[in-house]
């Protein structure tokens, strides 16, 4: 097993999880089998109580594992499907020991921070890394290990040591350390400084660690009078500085890395230098980096969200959106609307403000509802959902996006005025949106509704099947702790808001339409389950595919082309391959309905895959 381990240092938020996602795609596209572990030196045992505000979103797994954002790059870089163990922090460590310490594992001993916690760090990553995360039988040949944090901070200290420790363990030859580090650029002629990276590599040193590559991040190329310098002062090769200056998207890193030779560098420390020169990465800079930066036929979405002043908190459903964007050839302009600002007091509170938000939901091609949780902003996601369905705009409902339409539907369209959730209104008399009974009410860590589960589709007339191309179920990942009344359901589906999908048990609502006959609104679809979280570039998520050629006008042509939705596997939906072709989709002013919805086809390649069903061919293969 060869190890790439990648830490960083000056501050935070430098794009470690990227730079460690790009080698991997780099070392995928070398015939390299990859799978990724990131490190999270917080006391919580899981992300899954953490504000948005403070951490961003919160990454679903399969497993129900909720993990770091970063976890969901790894997958979209690399087209897998990791488990909440990949994901290491303080708290399942401390925990892990803890509960050893009294089943008497270590009896007669005294319990230390080393060499029990730095143990038990080495044995989880070593444990890890062996599990296969591709779908293919076999172990991988590279784990890609980020270090969350900075070097020095105190909570990251057992981490650092650990993997000192299992660096000698592994021996130099199978360990390449990569530290991410900034190099700010002062003063009005733009010198690029040094020190900051110089000390920083110095505090790695001190702990034991030595960097074989410098990742150094600043808005300019370095110069190359910088290079050297950093070179000599952080004894490093001058080729292994590597410059991680800004670029036009994230898909083009792993293509910067490559053309600074990255690859053979890492290769040739971990001894498989006949590795590098297999690298192909064409495919994925025609189909997904330069790809995304010639799309020029704009599309208009409005997200309604309540954690807007930090975009990673809806970090997924972004990459979803530009997945889609990338799939059917529209260039993604998103607008960011705060619900509270679309209600009827900001009017008077908030006027400037509730002006601009309802001139931007206006003036949107199509409306996206996220989740969220609690009941600020939710009179202005229903307001939001009610502008959609009565002006035929298209709208993508997620998670509490479903519940808030369903509530708008309650209110507006069976007159019951008071619908609303028992979450927001305990005491409505009118409950659309309930508590599940058996999600616990003490302990919310973990408590949820979570990953991959089942829902049967009702019916093949409907977009979901045909957008999906299944006739039986489909396979998405869920967090959610409240769900539609099933009581209200026969009253809302006489009504036109049918619920297309279902669990297993028939109960619980899973997908919601809107009755496409009686209405003639164009896209109306709302899920409770989070389908953003398996959109790989590529492989679209199908519900977001749909509403971003709803709202690029584009939708039509393309379902009439797949009118007959494929059987549904009896089991997990198997991993997809093959590659696809075309031009953006749509064609020109020209070009018939029969040859656009051909052209997107064969662009699109959609059945799932990843984002839920079986028979898409990914775009690309790293």
């Amino acid at each position: 097993m060869k190890y790439v381990l990648v830490t960083g240092g000056v501050v935070s938020g430098l794009g470690k999880g990227v730079t460690a996602s790009s080698i991997g795609v780099l070392l995928k596209g070398c015939g390299l089998r990859v799978t990724s572990i990131k490190i999270d030196p917080y006391l919580n045992t899981d992300a899954g109580t953490m504000s948005p505000f403070e951490h961003g979103e919160v990454f679903v797994l399969d497993d129900g594992g909720e993990v770091d954002l970063d976890l969901g790059n790894y997958e979209r870089f690399l087209d897998v499907t990791l488990t909440r163990d990949n994901n290491i922090t303080t708290g399942k460590i401390y925990q892990s020991v803890l509960d050893r310490e009294r089943r008497g594992d270590y009896l007669g001993k005294t319990v230390q921070v080393v060499p029990h916690i730095t143990d038990a760090i080495q044995d989880w990553i070593q444990r890890v890394a062996h599990v296969p995360v591709d779908g293919r039988d076999g172990l991988p040949d590279v784990c890609v290990i980020e270090l969350g944090g900075t070097v020095g901070d105190i909570e990251s200290m057992p981490f650092v040591e650990a993997l000192r420790q299992f660096h000698f363990k592994v021996g130099a030859d199978n360990m390449c350390i990569v530290h991410v580090s900034l190099v700010p650029i002062l003063g009005a002629v733009g010198e690029q400084k040094t020190k900051p990276t110089q000390h920083s590599v110095a505090v790695l040193r001190s702990l034991g660690l030595h960097p074989n590559l410098l990742a150094c991040r600043c808005s300019e190329p370095l110069d190359e009078s910088v290079r050297q310098k950093l070179a000599l002062f952080c004894q490093v090769p001058g080729e292994s500085v590597l410059t991680m200056h800004d670029v036009s998207n994230i898909w083009q890193v792993p293509l910067m890395l490559q053309a600074q030779s990255a690859h053979v560098t890492i290769c040739k420390q971990l001894g498989l230098p006949a590795a590098a020169a297999r690298l192909e990465m064409h495919t994925w800079k025609t189909n997904v980096a330069d790809r995304w930066d010639s799309l020029t036929s704009q599309v208009r979405i409005v997200l309604i969200g309540k954690y807007t002043v930090l975009s990673d908190a809806y970090l997924s459903v972004i990459k979803a959106l530009q997945h889609a964007c990338m799939a059917a050839g529209f260039k993604l302009q998103l607008d960011w609307v705060e619900a509270q600002y679309l209600e009827p007091e900001a009017k008077t509170e908030t006027p400037e403000k509730h002006a601009e938000s309802w001139a931007q939901l206006r003036a949107a091609d199509g409306v996206l509802v996220p989740g969220g949780f609690g009941g600020r902003g939710v009179e202005g996601k229903i307001a939001a959902a009610h502008y959609a369905r009565t002006n035929k705009v298209p709208y993508l409902g997620i998670c509490l996006g479903m519940q808030v339409a369903v509530i708008e539907f309650a209110r507006n369209v069976l007159g019951l005025e008071d619908a609303d959730s028992t979450e927001f209104n305990p005491a409505t008399a009118h409950p659309a949106v309930v508590f599940m009974p058996e999600i616990s009410t003490k302990h919310m860590g973990g408590t949820m509704r979570l990953g991959a589960r089942r829902t049967v589709l009702q019916t093949m007339n409907c977009i979901t099947a045909k957008l999906y191309q299944r006739e039986h179920h489909i396979d998405e990942r869920h967090r959610h702790r409240y769900e539609v009344n099933p009581e209200l359901v026969p009253k809302l589906e006489e009504q036109g808001l049918i619920f297309v999908g279902k669990d297993e048990t028939g109960e619980r609502a899973e997908i919601v339409e809107l009755n496409e006959n009686p209405s003639g609104h164009p896209f109306y679809l709302a899920t409770q389950f989070h389908p953003e979280f398996k959109s790989r570039p590529g492989k679209p998520s199908p519900p977001f595919l749909g509403f971003i050629l709803a709202a690029g006008k584009r939708l039509d042509a393309y379902l009439t082309s797949r009118s007959t939705p494929m059987p549904s596997p009896m089991s997990t939906p198997s991993k997809p391959g093959g590659t696809g072709a075309g031009a953006a989709a749509g064609g020109g002013a020209a070009a018939t309905a029969a040859a656009a919805a051909a052209a997107l086809v064969d662009r699109v390649n959609l059945g799932g895959g990843a984002a839920g069903g079986g028979a898409q061919q990914a775009l690309f293969k790293c």
